[in-house]
């Protein structure tokens, strides 16, 4: 009887790691040579986005896919597949909306979703002071290769997230 719940009890306890693995093997590994770099004038337009949202203390949370795909948690968001600009992201982000919860993930120059669900950090070294938008920006980093970018609504501070750590105060 323990041989047959050895299986599940694995799959139970290595469930990120096997999420990983599977997204990693999933994406295509000769995509990111295909795929034209960022470019310049959508970072302007993310940046002027984020200085704006922080100025009024909108809170954000910006999702830039690398080489691992982000499809399954684009999925959980509205399909929007809208050009990158400063209007449609100040937009999305405005409080009291529909979009404005969750994160906005960008994949191949386009905005892919909006309102998305991040899987939150487990990790123990974020303090009370961070709220959830930070968690999943380091929760999302940590699983994937992915960049985030988050506005605190609280403080109107921005932070830049990459795996798993966060660089506060840009």
């Amino acid at each position: 009887a323990l041989l047959l719940f050895t299986p599940f009890a694995i799959v139970v306890l290595f469930q990120n790691h096997i999420r990983r693995m599977l997204a990693i093997v999933g994406s295509n590994p000769l995509a990111g040579l295909a795929r034209p770099s960022t470019t310049e004038s959508m970072l302007e337009e993310i940046v002027l986005a984020v200085v704006t949202l922080a100025s009024k203390k909108h809170g954000a949370l910006i999702v830039l896919e690398r080489e691992e795909a982000l499809r399954t948690f684009a999925e959980t968001g509205i399909a929007l597949d809208a050009a990158v600009s400063y209007d449609l992201l100040t937009t999305i982000f405005m409080p009291h909306t529909p979009l404005h919860d969750g994160a906005v993930i960008i994949a191949d120059e386009r905005i892919r979703s909006a309102s998305c669900f991040l899987p939150l950090t487990t990790s123990s070294r974020l303090t009370n002071e961070y709220g959830s938008r930070h968690r999943a920006a380091v929760g999302i980093t940590e699983e994937t290769d992915a960049v985030a970018i988050v506005v605190s609504e609280e403080t109107g501070t921005i932070s830049l997230v990459r795996d798993g750590r966060l660089r506060r105060g840009l």
